[in-house]
Formats: C-alpha cells, structure tokens, sequence
C-alpha cells in the first residue's frame, strides 16, 4: 500500500504548446478508493499513465510513501493495472491466470492457491478456477484482470483504466459494487479512471474531477453534488447537470436580464468578470406560484419528472411534483439551500 503524492506535477507533449496535465499539488491518502472523473482528453488517463510509470512528466515530483519514484519504471513501483480490455492467458485456466503474478515473484504452489482461492471466492470465480480462460465471457475475463491485481498482498495501488468499457450494462452494477466491498476487505489504494459519473461516485470514497487537463474539485461524491466548486463540476455531475442562469448579483439579491429578481441565502461583495446562479434541479419545483416560465417539455425520467422551461429566455430544469398536473401558467418555486454563485466559473462564498 502506498500513500501518494504529486509536487507542482504537470505534463505537456512535444510540439504542444498547451499543458496536456496543469501544474498540481495533491495527496492521495494509503488505502483510499480515488476516482478520476471527466470527459475523453481531460487529462485522466495521462495523471495515471504518470503514477504507474508508463509516462514520466515533464514538471514536478510523484512520492510514494515519501519517496521520490519519478524516475522509476513501472516495474519497480510495485502497482497492479487493470486496463479497459482485459488481459487474459487464454490456454491458462483461471487459477493459473489468478496465480501468475505470485508465481513470477517466487510465491510457493501452495501460498499462491491460499490467496488465489480467498480472491476468487471474493470476485465469484471460485466454480470457475479450473475452466480454461478462452471460453469464458468478457465479463468474467475481466474479473479475473482484477484478481490477478488484488491477489498480490504487497502492492502499492491497483490502477483501474475504465476497466468496465466492455461489460455489458446490466453486469456494470454487479462489478462495480463487488468492486467497492473488495476494497472494504482489501485495504490497498485504488485509483480508478471512468468518464461515467455513477461509477466514480459509487466506488470512489474520493472523486478527482478533470476538465481541460486542470484538477477542479476533490471531494466527497456528497460535496461533489452539494457544494460544486466550479461551474464544470455542476455541469457534469448530475443527471441532468446544474442549472446556470447569467445575473447580476447586489448583495443578497439576483437580478436576471429580463428584470426577474431573486432572493439570496448569502450576501456578496462585487463580483468580477461573468457572474452565474447556480441551481440543481433537485431545488426548483415546477409551481402555481413562483417566477413566471415558459414550459418547453416535460421527460419522464422514471422515479421522477423533469420539466424543460425557460426562465427570462435562459433554459432551466425543474422537477415535477408527483401526481402534479402541470399547471396552466407555470412557475417556479426556488428553494434558496440550494442556490450557489459562481464569477468566472468558481464558487463565490458570499457572507451568511
């Protein structure tokens, strides 16, 4: 197990003037279960490229434990990878495929199948440790990509690149919950990279957001979603996102460019360059009475409704109480916990 950390680290590729990864300073706790969320060329798989070694950056410092690995290759860091395609012996069976690694580093036949058969009973490959690897699913090959990482006592971190790509939807929420009880039983750090949401927030105890090569929020799924600390974090965690309105902000109030005002929880101090509201859906309701909007659609979304608007011109997303017809002139009803300010893009504190 390793704790793991970067020093003014950053990452830019040869002819590009652009960072590929900014300038950062982080920890990554010994034992934590870490997601790296963000859309495709945010930077993610780049940051984990540099932890296992496979790329060196260009600026800055990776610590394990204290200790300068830089400059160290893979092999010598002692981390496990399981990569989006699963990597599987296919004439091997799956107790030789799980044992592999422990016999490559000197392990005894019989250590090798203690600790092999604990990891299968955990990924539920125990009926399976004799069938030869070529006839089993994606799903199962991949399960065993993840056992040959956990099966090592000794690793530092196991690094998980969108190691769910190829499985089918319905078995994603088995792995990825049997992936979090694994880390309940086997307390190594875990670094997971995803551009899906739930499976950051439902594995990661920490989730790392990325966008544009720049690490925007750290946080609790719970701060994540409650307390965005950029208008980017709102965006992309959420189904649907954060809702943004343009404003101007005087104190506690919230002009909008069509005259509507709203009441603040906070007061605010002049606030530079483009000033936003930030709302989720979860805290404006569709209402008799309220702020007057322009109802576009309604999406049943299952366990609850969403009605499509627009508030002054700008769209918005509200929820639809249950059992509520939608009313002849609709409103909204803004419930003030949930309001946030943003200037440029970044959380404004305001005074209560």
């Amino acid at each position: 197990m390793a704790r793991i950390g970067f020093e003014r680290l950053a990452q830019r590729y040869p002819g590009s003037p652009h960072y590929a990864l900014r300038p950062m300073d982080m920890v990554w706790e010994d034992a934590g279960a870490y997601a790296l969320l963000g859309p495709s060329g945010c930077g993610k798989t780049t940051l984990l490229n540099i932890v296992s070694g496979l790329l060196r950056p260009t600026e800055g410092r990776v610590h394990f434990d204290g200790q300068d690995v830089t400059a160290l290759p893979t092999e010598r860091r002692n981390v496990a990878q399981v990569f989006q395609f699963p990597v599987v012996y296919d004439t091997m069976t799956v107790r030789e495929n799980l044992a592999f690694p422990l016999r490559n580093r000197g392990s005894s036949a019989r250590e090798a199948n203690t600790r092999v058969e604990h990891v299968a009973g955990l990924l539920g490959l125990g009926a399976m440790l004799d069938r030869r690897a070529r006839n089993l699913g994606a799903d199962e090959k991949q399960k065993i990509s993840l056992g040959r990482g956990l099966v090592r006592g000794d690793v530092a971190a196991i690094l998980f690149d969108e190691p769910l790509t190829v499985i089918d939807p319905h078995l994603k929420w088995e792995l990825r919950s049997r992936l979090k009880e694994l880390h309940r039983q086997v307390p190594v750090t875990m670094i997971y990279v995803t551009h899906d949401q739930t499976e950051a927030l439902t594995f990661a105890d920490r989730v790392v957001v990325m966008s544009e090569g720049e690490v925007v929020q750290v946080g609790t799924p719970e701060a994540l979603f409650d307390r965005p600390a950029h208008s980017f974090v709102g965006h992309f965690i959420g189904s649907p996102g954060m809702n943004f309105l343009a404003c101007a902000v005087h104190g506690r109030e919230a002009m909008l460019p069509g005259g509507q005002r709203i009441a603040l929880p906070r007061a605010y101090a002049p606030l530079p360059g483009r000033v936003e509201l930030g709302i989720r859906p979860e805290f404006a309701t569709l209402a008799r009475e309220g702020l007057p909007v322009a109802l576009t659609r309604v999406e049943d979304l299952g366990r609850r409704r969403i009605a499509r608007v627009e508030l002054d011109g700008q769209p918005f997303a509200a929820t639809l109480p249950e059992g509520m017809a939608v009313p002849a002139e609709p409103c909204l009803a803004l419930d003030a916990a949930g309001m946030l300010v943003y200037a440029d893009g970044r959380l404004a504190e305001g005074e209560a």
